[in-house]
């Protein structure tokens, strides 16, 4: 009975958005170049904040992320530069856990 559960069990996935990551409109080209690097970190830390909530709650959770991530990478127009400071800021992660 509980195969047969299991078997007919089709979850939805609902990704909640906290809204972490801001926008602003800035007119000077300078102030909008340092806005977008200072925007491209904090959705950084969003996404790298998202994958440790995976990874921490959901054992094996590895290709889920990957499959966000991916999803990111395609409707992102500025996904390459997110994922860059993603990893910068897992790497800044591990520093802090190896040593406090």
């Amino acid at each position: 009975a509980a195969a047969a559960a299991a078997a007919e069990w089709k979850p939805d996935i609902v990704l909640i958005d906290f809204g972490l990551a801001s926008t602003s409109v800035t007119n000077s080209s300078s102030k909008k170049k340092s806005s977008s690097l200072s925007c491209h970190e904090e959705r950084g830390v969003d996404l790298y904040v998202l994958e440790r909530a995976f990874t921490t709650t959901h054992v094996g959770s590895d290709s889920l992320v990957d499959e966000v991530l991916r999803g990111y990478k395609s409707t992102c127009t500025s996904s390459d530069s997110v994922l860059q400071r993603l990893s910068a800021v897992r790497m800044r992660g591990r520093k802090r856990e190896c040593f406090g």
